[in-house]
């Protein structure tokens, strides 16, 4: 693949009813007068809570169809706030008030968890991990971990007590938070094994429309998600060999490797172009091995136009 100029760092659109712009790590997100949001999923890709400097080619557009790919398939479980993916790069739907929370669950011992548990640690956020694990063991049961929303700045880990301490989900809330994010976990590890693969960990974010718990954003991405190639997994197990990983979590290793991890005083290292494609073609990767569909590359040659004018012909046939 030749690598592809026309990636998408930012949007800047001025759309009919728009209200409010906020721009994430990932997605621009335009508030619109009928309560509707419309996220343009940018290439932009982050770590260690940081925008990298280059936007990789397609990886916008992979991370919204494999969004609504999973949203779809998980309607039966929870209500969710998408109504309609007009352009490969854009989700529209519902706005929700969110809970400022991630739910994060983990069937592993892996990334930040063994991260936490190598130092010596055995409880994480009041869960309480069992003894004799080593990296990437499959936990007896998935274990939830969920992070303070930060605008800026680092996620932090938080127990349930703290939540319900600080307001942040009531009881009931979080009775259902948690089943809902048990069920989806359970949906994804379902289908990820049907393709060939483990689902790691993953993060659900949750909102409320007209009271009712409703999930948002992505789910099962490789930007919220972490995979493992389910072939091979025990035998690498066995021999102490690492896992082969179908996640953003190489881009981390990378940048590890290059002296870089977000922390104080750390320069982001230059990304070659050699880089920039090969993580392209590992989202892409992703997608095909993730849905079992064969990626179609969207139109760049404009792809801001192409974007925008997607998007104003859904709003107008709406208003129709």
């Amino acid at each position: 693949m030749q690598l592809d100029k026309n990636a998408i760092p930012e949007t800047h659109f001025e759309l009919p009813g728009q209200t409010a712009f906020y721009k994430g790590k990932v997605r621009d997100v335009y508030t619109l007068e009928d309560e509707r949001l419309v996220m343009v999923a940018s290439d932009r890709i982050s770590a260690f809570d940081h925008i990298l400097p280059r936007a990789i080619p397609y990886k916008g557009q992979v991370l919204n169809q494999v969004a609504a790919h999973f949203l779809e398939a998980t309607r039966d479980i929870c209500p969710n706030w998408l109504e309609a993916t007009p352009d490969p790069n854009v989700a529209i739907g519902i706005a929700c008030l969110p809970f400022r929370l991630e739910m994060v669950i983990r069937g592993y011992l892996t990334g930040h968890a063994w991260r936490t548990y190598k130092s010596g640690e055995r409880m994480l956020c009041g869960v309480q991990m069992p003894d004799g694990m080593k990296e990437h063991d499959r936990f007896p049961e998935p274990i939830i971990t969920p992070a303070t929303k930060a605008d800026e700045g680092h996620d932090e880990d938080i127990s349930v007590e703290g939540i319900l301490q600080a307001g942040l989900a009531t009881p009931e809330q979080w009775t259902i938070l948690e089943k809902y994010t048990r069920a989806l976990f359970q949906r994804g590890t379902e289908m990820a094994a049907a393709r060939g693969l483990i689902l790691v960990d993953t993060k659900y974010e949750f909102g409320l429309h007209n009271g009712e718990i409703t999930l948002i954003d992505e789910i099962h991405t490789p930007d919220s998600s972490r995979y493992f190639y389910l072939e091979g997994y025990q035998e690498r197990q066995d021999s102490g060999a690492g896992q082969k990983q179908l996640s953003k979590e190489f881009v981390r290793e990378w940048l590890m490797d290059h002296g870089f991890q977000g922390l104080e005083g750390q320069l982001m290292p230059e990304m070659p172009d050699d880089f920039v494609e090969r993580v392209s073609e590992r989202y892409i990767e992703l997608y095909e091995r993730m849905t079992g569909h064969s990626f179609q590359r969207a139109d760049t040659s404009n792809i801001l136009n192409r974007i925008e004018g997607n998007i104003r012909t859904y709003l107008d046939n709406l208003a129709d």
